[in-house]
């Protein structure tokens, strides 16, 4: 997809809108003479407000230059004006970052706005439930952990390193289960132990 550097499209709306004002009010032009600059400023003013800045920020995040993918995504104007699909990656990028520098709540903070919106892409999906799975087992919150991982198992996943975390997940919930199940059978052995000891009877005094 064509992407138009913020700093360039910034400087276009400017020369476009301006100048077709500027334009209107000159003898001899008026605004007939101005209105294709203005609508094509228009048109590059609406791009920004719907699509922001998401795609360049995640090129930023592509080479993990989260600081350069934090200040790209701020230049976004209002993410709630956003087009319903760049409104979820802001919020999945941003919840990113937020890891990616040991801030798990600020991390689900915006993971889980991004949960309220309906990821369009599969793999996108796959990855915020596993994230959220993630967070969820840091905090000890396994049912809350299980439900995300089943939903991103439900995901036609093609991404090949999701499909490779949804595994390396699914054995440490597996692991989990064992021990929990040697800790619950190691109890009940223990208990048998205890419950079958009986006391030695004293020889009879003849």
């Amino acid at each position: 997809m064509f992407l138009i550097n913020i700093y360039l499209r910034f400087a276009l709306m400017g020369i476009f809108l301006i100048g077709g004002i500027i334009l209107s009010f000159i003898p001899g032009f008026g605004f007939w003479y101005a209105l294709p600059l203005i609508l094509i400023g228009l048109i590059l003013l609406t791009g920004y407000i719907l699509l922001g800045t998401v795609q360049s920020a995640a090129t930023f995040m592509q080479t993990e230059d989260f600081d350069g993918c934090e200040k790209r995504l701020n230049l976004t104007l209002n993410p709630k004006w956003l087009y319903v699909t760049n409104r979820a990656y802001y919020y999945m990028i941003k919840g990113s970052i937020a890891l990616a520098k040991r801030d798990t709540n600020e991390g689900e903070k915006w993971l889980q706005m991004a949960n309220e919106i309906d990821v369009p892409s599969d793999n996108e999906k796959a990855m915020l439930q596993l994230q959220l799975a993630n967070i969820a087992a840091s905090k000890n919150k396994w049912q809350q952990a299980k439900l995300h991982f089943r939903t991103a198992k439900q995901c036609d996943v093609s991404e090949p390193t999701i499909v490779a975390q949804l595994l390396q997940f699914e054995k440490a919930l597996a692991q989990r289960g064992q021990m929990k199940a040697a800790n619950r059978m190691g109890g009940q052995g223990g208990g048998m132990m205890r419950g079958g000891k009986s006391k030695r009877r004293r020889p009879k005094m003849r």
